[in-house]
């Protein structure tokens, strides 16, 4: 499979999935209107194709309810198909609310969650 890239708009994260380097990346804002579509390759992947140590980068300033839901599916579709996979939550040191986020995700999954302060 080749690498899928979904450019960030206004309301949109960047997508990065890179399978030669076994990488997933989400950054931005996330608040899409549908965001079962919007989302819809990134379930697909790891559905069909994602393999191994799957690295998922997740470096959002802002996401909204519907966004925070999916984000909760993807890591638990990551941690149900791939056990070796790993979550890194990059968040501002400044902003609690996305530390506290990350905090809340991390006692959901089982799976390796590291946080992350710039």
């Amino acid at each position: 499979m080749e690498k899928i890239h979904i450019a960030a708009q206004e309301d949109t994260p960047e997508i990065v999935i890179d399978p030669a380097a076994n990488r997933l990346a989400i950054s931005g804002r996330s608040l899409p209107e549908d965001v079962a579509l919007f989302y819809q390759p990134v379930l697909e992947w790891l559905n069909n194709s994602a393999s191994g140590a799957l690295s998922i980068e997740v470096k959002l300033e802002y996401f909204n309810t519907a966004s925070s839901k999916i984000l909760l599916d993807i890591f638990m579709l990551a941690e149900d198909k791939l056990p070796d996979a790993r979550i890194l939550w990059h968040y501002d040191q400044d902003d609690d609310d996305m530390k506290e986020a990350g905090e809340e995700y991390q006692e959901l999954v089982t799976i390796s969650f590291e946080l992350v302060g710039y």
